[in-house]
């Protein structure tokens, strides 16, 4: 029997399409394996959002060729997807898939071990480009599954590569997703999480078309779900209808996404974003408006081509005044093929890297604020692992929970009584 390994990088819809990956391998007679174990053939899912994400698939393929020189090596996603021809030149890989042909993977390794001979797969975007399912399965003993229901991106932001990349906006039926929800909980899945590049734009190109909220709902309604969780959603894209679920289904998650990316106005601008501060600023005073307590995560770009100290200093004034639970950072990276990158102020990399520090530093700050609040209260936990005696869990909020209790099981939920802070969370019995 072949083994075939993954590795995987970026975001949560990679994560999804590598279990449908793996599922169609399986299917195919092929037994999967660790990325660090020996295999007949190497795939790494890319991403192609920064630099240093690029530079890790490379170098992954590259150490698995030294100590695997046999084996068929692969990349496939995003990363293949806008440079195929820099690719090409590697003589490490044997196989270079593009985002749209990722449905055919299976038929394309077989195609190139058969051959012994290189294969290049990436096919250019067009209009005509349909949502494609790779496989509805996932790994077995999780507790939280990832559900792909939209792709593509055409909010052309200055600084991302990923429309070219992903193409067009395309969106998942209705009724397929609630099958696959559906199907998951029968599984013992407790908690799915809705995931797509442009969630927000979901049911735009259906007809006819519908909103997210339509969708979202028809999900928290399948029986036996305990929690539903939506990955990320632009500002201009949080609806009254979607707020209006979270008082109607107590398992939908009280925690949004919601990027920022920026605190200062001219530099949203320039990022081509698609409102100003004011406007997020509203968003959220709205979002706790509908829902108590609600988290509410971002990310942010540090180091965008042309920002001051005084634009940083004021975006750390609208963050801190935001109060975010929880924050990711991210020194901005120029991606050739984009509007910033070819823009003469580019940031030096030690200033890029002095304000990403400064910017981890208040989002600490900020999420133990928002967990200390917790202290004393009962909130209930769905248990996920176990390491070293210490079982971990998420509350709806996202917050990681932690507890040194006996006799919990992987995929329950019990009530915890929150009692100290701890790490990166908190800590209850």
């Amino acid at each position: 029997m072949p083994r075939v390994a993954f590795q995987t990088l970026g975001c949560k819809v990679n994560q999804g399409e590598t279990a449908g990956m793996a599922a169609l391998f399986l299917d195919a007679g092929y037994e999967v394996v660790d990325f660090h174990q020996v295999a007949d053939v190497y795939i790494v899912n890319t991403c192609a959002v920064t630099l240093q994400a690029e530079r890790k698939s490379r170098q992954a393929l590259r150490k698995t060729r030294e100590q695997n020189p046999e084996a068929t090596l692969v990349m496939v996603g995003c990363y293949p997807q806008v440079a195929k021809d820099q690719l090409s030149a590697m003589p490490e890989i044997d196989l270079i898939v593009g985002s749209a042909e990722k449905p055919r993977v299976v038929e394309l390794v077989e195609r190139v071990r058969q051959a012994s001979s290189p294969l290049i797969a990436v096919s250019e975007w067009t209009d005509e480009a349909r949502f494609e399912l790779i496989s509805a399965s996932q790994e077995v003993g999780r507790t939280r599954a990832t559900v792909k229901v939209q792709d593509g991106c055409q909010q052309f932001c200055s600084y991302c590569i990923i429309p070219y990349a992903r193409g067009p906006e395309r969106s998942r039926t209705v009724e397929s997703v609630v099958e696959e929800v559906a199907a998951l909980v029968q599984q013992g899945f407790r908690e799915v999480v809705l995931t797509g590049i442009h969630l927000g734009s979901y049911g735009k190109d259906l007809q006819p078309a519908i909103e997210l909220a339509d969708l979202v709902e028809a999900v928290l309604r399948v029986r036996g779900l305990d929690r539903l969780r939506l990955s990320s959603v632009e500002p201009n894209e949080i609806t009254d209808s979607l707020l209006a679920l979270f008082s109607r289904y107590p398992n939908f998650c009280r925690h949004l996404h919601i990027p920022l990316q920026s605190g200062e106005d001219h530099i949203l601008k320039a990022m081509n974003r698609r409102y100003d501060t004011a406007q997020y600023r509203q968003v959220i005073e709205q979002v706790r408006r509908y829902v108590e307590r609600m988290a509410i995560t971002t990310d942010i770009i540090v180091g965008f081509p042309g920002e001051t100290d005084g634009q940083f200093q004021l975006t750390c004034e609208f963050v801190r005044s935001i109060g975010f639970s929880r924050m990711h950072v991210f020194r901005y990276s120029r991606r050739p093929g984009t509007p910033a990158a070819a823009l003469k102020e580019q940031t030096p990399a030690a200033v890029k890297e002095q304000r990403s520090y400064t910017l981890i530093d208040l989002a600490e700050a900020m999420g133990e604020t928002y967990r200390r609040q917790m202290l004393g209260e009962t909130w209930d936990v769905l248990w996920e692992s176990e390491h070293e005696g210490w079982w971990i869990g998420h509350t709806d909020t996202y917050v990681k929970v932690y507890t040194i209790q006996q006799g919990i099981q992987s995929g329950s939920v019990s009530p915890v009584t929150i009692t100290d802070m701890w790490k990166d969370g908190v800590r209850g019995e």
